[in-house]
């Protein structure tokens, strides 16, 4: 049964070896002064160094992307997002930011990266800045199948219609310049061993680590 919200579902074109995909450690740019106090309605502080962050993975940098699934597999609630300004659970999984935000901000990009599935979601959250994650996905698709969230597949499906729209906006050319040289942020895979390998027969009969 499909978690996903009718006419929500992605296509699920074969991946574009043009998209790149840079696997980013985000958690290593995050200096120690960074709270969450005054985030959401804050600017950037600097320049934009690309001209957009797009995130794909699982809780580590899901935005709340979860809050509209049929999963268990959600944060929208207290204690999440209490050092937030104003205190409001959106669906991360952490007192405050994720570190794909963290990772945007220090790019002059954004300090909090927008949901996709957010029905509010605008055209320039799409043109510099959006975050496909959902919590409990892994790179095996059954990660995601056994914990009814979007598989990378979905993601990029996502990513695919989100181009298009790009394209309609923009034109083809600033459509280009802005998928070449922005950031791909993939962030994904504890789930496929802590739950799928270890809490599951499933793979532990084909597989051994």
């Amino acid at each position: 049964m499909s978690s996903i919200p009718s006419g929500l579902r992605p296509p699920r074109p074969p991946l574009d070896p043009k998209v790149l995909l840079a696997a980013v450690w985000a958690v290593a740019l995050v200096s120690p002064h960074h709270g969450a106090a005054s985030y959401i309605a804050s600017p950037p502080p600097h320049k934009a160094m690309v001209p957009a962050v797009y995130a794909f993975g699982d809780s580590i940098v899901d935005p709340g992307n979860n809050n509209r699934l049929a999963t268990v597999a959600k944060s929208n609630f207290p204690p999440y997002g209490q050092d937030l300004n104003p205190s409001v659970p959106m669906g991360r999984f952490s007192n405050g930011r994720v570190p794909s935000d963290m990772l945007a901000e220090k790019l002059g990009v954004k300090k909090l990266l927008p949901t996709y599935l957010n029905p509010n979601l605008e055209l320039q959250d799409i043109l510099t800045n959006v975050s496909f994650p959902s919590g409990a996905n892994g790179y095996d698709p059954l990660s995601a199948e056994l914990a009814m969230v979007l598989s990378l597949s979905d993601q990029l499906g996502f990513y695919s219609e989100c181009m298009e729209t790009v394209r309609s906006e923009v034109g083809e050319e600033r459509a280009s310049a802005i998928a070449s040289k922005s950031l791909y942020i993939v962030c994904t895979g504890a789930n496929d061993i802590t739950n799928t390998y270890f809490a599951s027969p499933l793979r532990r009969s084909k597989y051994n680590i």
